[in-house]
């Protein structure tokens, strides 16, 4: 587990930082996961591993369905997800919106947040009747190279900004300098047009191409990240810049009118 200012806290409790950091190891796509693979995902010893998917497991976090011992998210995961969506109102009051668009576009639509030194995909809107790309709910992407990680940088606070940078640890050599370069690549495409494309040729998969927007919310203390991406072939540089970026604008712009609330862009900085 990375040191971080906060585990340095004498109020940090690691244990409990253990478990979550166990839990955020499970991805969608996993038929379960034993403790080996656990610890190999966590960084964490095998044996730390094995007491906290025991405690896990007694408290129904984790079930364990006699399937060679192999773990998997269990009933008060879901309780406790189910209570967090209902409680953060955009989520369900986004959804038509971003289906129409994902239906418009043919992109797959996302709603992502940060994750310490990523960014964690939480909900995907796939365009019906047309092939999209397979990113799925728990998938991560870097910060550095990707449109809804520029996007981010752009609309955090300077002390969220500074945090997520030393978070990272220099992933994909993303240092304070070049952090700096992109935030304000980013805000002025935000300020300008409504949306932030990252160069395909600084992307950090070539075959993905993504256009994004931050939306800020009362229910959260910080920005979360609307992004729409397709394979190259599908979304080129222009159509990112001249039709599905402009739709995304206007998704999020609506959102945010039938959330009561300002137009969230243009809020970060210092």
């Amino acid at each position: 587990m990375d040191q971080t200012p906060a585990s340095t806290d004498r109020r940090f409790a690691t244990t409990l930082a253990r478990g979550l950091t166990v839990l955020r190891a499970f991805r969608a796509s996993d038929d379960g996961l034993g403790n080996a693979e656990i610890s190999e995902r966590t960084g964490l010893p095998k044996s730390t591993v094995s007491r906290l998917t025991f405690t896990l497991q007694s408290l129904g976090y984790l079930t364990h369905a006699r399937r060679h011992d192999r773990y998997r998210p269990g009933p008060a995961l879901l309780a406790l997800g189910n209570v967090a969506q209902a409680s953060i109102s955009f989520v369900d009051i986004s959804g038509p919106i971003m289906q129409r668009l994902a239906d418009e576009t043919g992109t797959l639509a996302l709603l992502l947040v940060r994750d310490e030194s990523k960014l964690l995909i939480v909900k995907t809107w796939r365009p019906r009747g047309v092939s999209s790309l397979w990113l799925e709910v728990g998938h991560r992407v870097p910060v550095r190279g990707s449109s809804s990680g520029h996007a981010l940088l752009a609309a955090l606070s300077q002390e969220l900004f500074e945090k997520t940078v030393a978070d990272a640890g220099g992933d994909r050599g993303l240092t304070m300098e070049s952090a700096v370069a992109i935030r304000d690549d980013a805000y002025g495409q935000l300020v300008a047009r409504g949306f932030s494309i990252t160069p395909p040729e600084d992307y950090f998969a070539t075959t993905i191409h993504a256009v994004s927007k931050p939306f800020s919310t009362r229910d959260l203390a910080e920005p979360v990240i609307f992004t729409c991406g397709a394979m190259p072939q599908d979304l080129s540089v222009e159509r990112m810049e001249t039709e599905v970026g402009p739709k995304l604008n206007d998704a999020v712009k609506e959102l945010e009118r039938m959330m009561g609330q300002p137009p969230s862009m243009t809020v970060r900085r210092d």
